[in-house]
């Protein structure tokens, strides 16, 4: 709302002690779910990976590392990840394996932490803004970075 005075959403973390998995679920005002985000703990070995669904648990998006390539060299040359970005793609997945990148979420350099989530190529709009902001936030914490 324009004043700022009410919640917009909620982002409840589902169990507080996951081994494998970490999932989220986003929760609109009126108690309704938006989505549900998750992260496989193993995906991170390569390359990190969150999936999110919407309520009824069908496949939205998936947001991952940008480069495949950076990713490895942040995990296996440790001295440079200060110094790489981690930056993260919003794809949309299909079963024809095409991924189509509907939007993105950087780090900026700077000295304190700024970011960018640009939806500008999700036309039509598939991804819903409260559920990518809600995804930043996490993909800011839950990565640590």
């Amino acid at each position: 709302d324009e004043a700022k005075s009410e919640p917009v959403l909620d982002v409840l973390q589902d169990r507080k002690n996951e081994v494998l998995t970490t999932s989220f679920t986003v929760i609109r005002p009126d108690g309704r779910v938006l989505a549900y985000i998750s992260k496989n703990q193993f995906s991170n070995i390569f390359r990190k990976k969150w999936s999110v669904a919407d309520a009824d648990g069908h496949p939205l998006f998936i947001a991952r590392e940008d480069s495949l390539i950076f990713s490895l060299m942040r995990r296996f040359v440790p001295v440079l990840q200060d110094f790489m970005r981690t930056n993260f793609i919003f794809v949309l997945p299909s079963e024809s394996g095409d991924e189509p990148i509907r939007g993105e979420f950087n780090r900026k350099f700077t000295l304190v932490d700024s970011y960018v989530l640009d939806l500008s190529r999700d036309r039509p709009p598939r991804i819903d803004r409260r559920v990518a902001v809600a995804l930043g936030v996490l993909l800011d914490t839950g990565e640590r970075r």
